[in-house]
């Protein structure tokens, strides 16, 4: 601990980073180890849900909002790449993107709707906005109904056709990077000052000139965005898209990822979302007990860990 003190906060951020490269230069190895197609998919979607964490912690951890409903935009994602390759006959390569962007503009609609309302009444109406997307897929004939959006292709992205578990899992990887290198760069920026300040007092925010609707919206929007691109992903990996994929359940798991990670904290969320992917498979030989095994460990954690297992720095100690 006395080294790391003495290091001073230049050292710190250059050992930070340097453990960032390492983990980077593991995960992309990983697949040259992994040969089991199970493995492959389990590490595929613990990939997907670190994406969806790293924007939500972007919501949840440098804005201070608490989200119960976020499945809804990874459910926008999902349906909309799933209507542009299948029915539209769009690239992958395009429906990525528009995926991502069509859940940024239902986030931006909705947040000008709710986002001036304070913790818990936006937390009851997000969990309830959630709620009404999987209701409304569930009855739109245009989704598929009840039995949702089947027999998707394998996608071609960059002109590379995406048809193993493990094409899947380079894809989703690289835009993990893309999102957690963003999510870094904003929380040292002026725009993360002044997330960290709204998060603290919003009263006091709004004293100092900050207008706190336009910064709450550009969160929510990144948020969204990610969980849109990375519903995207998911639809195109499973070669369907249900309303039974996107239940409430849906959302408190994104939401552990980010409270168990370490709200605020980038490493956190991509912990955190590896952690509550991969720990519900690993309990799968007790699967009677699993998820009583897999809540008392969440309750144990926040008991003796509050912050998360990874949690965020204080910017004296940068």
């Amino acid at each position: 601990m006395g080294r790391l003190t003495a290091l001073g906060s230049g050292g710190r951020r250059l050992l930070r980073r340097r453990g960032a490269a390492a983990l980077l230069l593991l995960a992309v190895a990983l697949p040259l180890g992994v040969q089991d197609p199970y493995l492959m998919d389990i590490a595929v979607m613990a990939l997907i849900y670190m994406t969806v964490a790293v924007g939500l912690n972007v919501v949840v951890g440098y804005a201070g909002l608490l989200d119960l409903g976020h499945a809804a935009y990874f459910a926008v994602g999902a349906y909309t790449a799933a209507l542009l390759t299948q029915r539209a006959g769009l690239s992958f390569t395009l429906a990525l993107p528009a995926s991502g962007a069509v859940a940024m503009a239902l986030g931006s609609l909705i947040g000008l709707l709710v986002l001036r309302l304070r913790r818990d009444y936006l937390a009851i109406v997000t969990l309830g906005f959630g709620e009404i997307t999987r209701i409304t897929a569930t009855n739109l004939d245009a989704t598929g109904g009840p039995s949702g959006i089947f027999g998707l292709a394998p996608p071609s992205l960059l002109g590379l056709r995406l048809e193993r578990p493990v094409h899947y899992y380079y894809t989703t990887l690289a835009l993990l990077v893309i999102a957690a290198c963003a999510a870094a760069r904003l929380r040292e920026s002026r725009i993360g000052r002044a997330w960290a300040f709204l998060r603290e007092d919003e009263e006091a925010a709004e004293a100092m000139g900050i207008r706190t609707l336009s910064y709450r919206l550009l969160a929510y929007q990144i948020g969204t965005f990610c969980a849109g691109v990375a519903g995207a992903v998911f639809a195109m990996k499973m070669t369907a898209v249900a309303p039974a994929s996107f239940s409430f359940m849906r959302s408190v798991l994104f939401l552990l990822a980010v409270i168990v990670g370490g709200a605020g904290s980038v490493p956190g969320a991509i912990l955190g979302g590896a952690l509550v992917t991969v720990l519900p498979e690993l309990l799968r030989p007790v699967a009677g007990f699993r998820y009583l095994i897999f809540g008392a460990a969440l309750v144990l954690l926040m008991l003796f860990r509050p912050t998360g297992l990874w949690p965020a720095p204080r910017r004296a100690e940068e």
